[in-house]
């Protein structure tokens, strides 16, 4: 998947990684860490990095911030999903808030799109 060799997206994907967000963590150890597939954090994916990357659905989970209610982002994030949605990858997003008040129901809905069998 990944077309191009991009080392400071590498480096800056494993910055992420050791730096998660309290989100990020919470959904991580809370929930992904636990599913029957592989989920890889801050995934470099051409070059965009994705918050979460399970292979064996096709799927990009994103938590996004209040920064991506800006235009700049808006736009931002509609590039990136599209890029995601030509290379057969859907994403899904929630925001921080999402994480923080509807934990459970962020969690049925990533699971609605797993495949059944591992």
């Amino acid at each position: 998947m990944n077309t191009l060799n991009n080392q400071r997206l590498t480096e800056n994907a494993q910055k992420l990684r050791r730096e998660m967000t309290r989100e990020e963590r919470h959904l991580w150890y809370d929930f992904l860490k636990a599913l029957p597939f592989t989920v890889n954090r801050q995934k470099v994916i051409g070059r965009y990095i994705a918050d979460f990357y399970i292979a064996q659905a096709h799927l990009v989970i994103e938590l996004d911030g209040q920064q991506h209610g800006e235009k700049d982002h808006v736009l931002s994030d509609q590039k990136r999903d599209a890029y995601m949605k030509s290379h057969g990858i859907r994403v899904l997003r929630y925001s921080n808030a999402d994480i923080r008040s509807r934990f459970s129901d962020v969690c049925q809905d990533i699971a609605n799109y797993l495949p059944e069998e591992v």
